[in-house]
C-alpha cells in the first residue's frame, strides 16, 4: 500500500477546517491561525524530503529584557508538545517543530496547529510585558495625551 502524499493530507485538513492559507510553492503552506490575544499567528508548513517542518512567528525581537524573554521561553519549552520557542538571526521569536512524513495525519496536523495556536496566543501578552513594557508605557501616555482609546491596552494597565 502506497503512502498518502502528505501535501494532500495537509491541504484536505486545511480545507476541511476552513483555515486561511495559501501555497507559496508545491511544498509550502502559509497558514493564518485566528487567535484571541494574538489576533493572528502566521505559520509555514513545509514538506521536505523526510519531514514536515512548522515555523510560526510569535513576536519580533524584544526591545528590552532579552535575557528575561529568552529565559521565559526556555522554561516553557520543556513542557510543550511538537514545537519549541526559537529565535532567528534577527532575534525574532518563533515556534518551530518537525514531524516525520509518515506521521502526517489529520489528527497530528490538528494537534500541531492547535499547539502552535495555544502557545502563540497564551504567550503573547507575557512576552509583550517582558520585552516591550517601556513601549507599552509610551503608547499608553501618547493615547492618554490625545484622548485616544485605551481598550486594547487595558490588559497592560498594571504596568502603568
Amino acid at each position: 500500500m502506497a503512502a498518502i502524499d502528505p501535501r494532500i493530507t495537509i491541504e484536505e485538513f486545511l480545507d476541511s477546517h476552513a483555515l486561511d492559507y495559501e501555497r507559496s510553492d508545491e511544498n509550502t503552506f502559509l497558514v493564518t491561525l485566528p487567535g484571541e490575544k494574538k489576533l493572528e499567528t502566521h505559520c509555514a508548513l513545509v514538506v521536505g524530503d523526510y519531514s514536515l517542518s512548522i515555523n510560526a512567528f510569535v513576536i519580533r525581537k524584544p526591545d528590552e529584557n532579552q535575557a528575561g524573554v529568552h529565559e521565559w521561553c526556555m522554561k516553557k519549552n520543556a513542557g510543550m508538545y511538537g514545537v519549541a520557542y526559537a529565535i532567528n538571526d534577527l532575534g525574532d521569536i518563533f515556534l518551530v517543530g518537525r514531524l516525520p512524513l509518515n506521521a502526517v495525519t489529520d489528527r497530528e496536523i490538528d494537534r500541531l496547529l492547535g499547539a502552535v495556536l495555544q502557545y502563540s496566543d497564551s504567550s503573547f501578552n507575557p512576552l509583550l510585558e517582558l520585552g516591550f513594557s517601556s513601549a507599552i508605557r509610551r503608547e499608553w501616555a501618547w493615547r492618554v495625551s490625545r484622548g485616544e482609546s485605551l481598550a486594547n491596552l487595558k490588559t497592560f494597565e498594571h504596568l502603568i
